[in-house]
């Protein structure tokens, strides 16, 4: 049973780590291009994109990206709320390392998510002001 328990408790760690990966692409197709384009760094988004030409793609199905990655946060935060109160083992150190991983996941999820904010504002709201 406590091999169940420390799977449970790894399981939103790795969600976690999937939220992390799908809002970092908002980044990438919106919020990194308008900061180096406002700062003045054209010429630096002419070389970026020249060495990585997919961040054209990404940024031209941003919307696609953005709700592939706001799927991936919504099931996130489901499981992270299912398992907040998931037990851990009985074992101190199996216990330690449970409860440890849970608080990195929802930290990981936190970050994810607020990264998606700002992603989205760069993509969305900010062209209309």
């Amino acid at each position: 049973m406590s091999g169940n328990s420390l799977h449970d408790a790894k399981t939103p760690f790795f969600s976690s780590l999937l939220t992390l990966f799908a809002s970092s692409s908002t980044l990438i197709c919106c919020a990194i291009p308008a900061l180096l384009v406002s700062l003045g760094a054209g010429a630096a988004l002419a070389s970026l994109v020249a060495v990585f030409p997919q961040i054209v793609w990404v940024s031209e199905n941003k919307e696609i990206i953005f709700l592939i990655s706001t799927l991936l946060m919504v099931i996130g935060g489901i499981v992270q709320w299912r398992n907040r109160y998931a037990p851990c083992p009985i074992d101190p150190k199996l216990r330690q390392a449970c409860l440890r991983t849970r608080k990195v996941s929802l930290g990981i999820y936190l970050v994810s998510l607020v990264l998606l904010i700002i992603g989205g504002w760069f993509a969305f709201i900010q062209p209309l002001l």
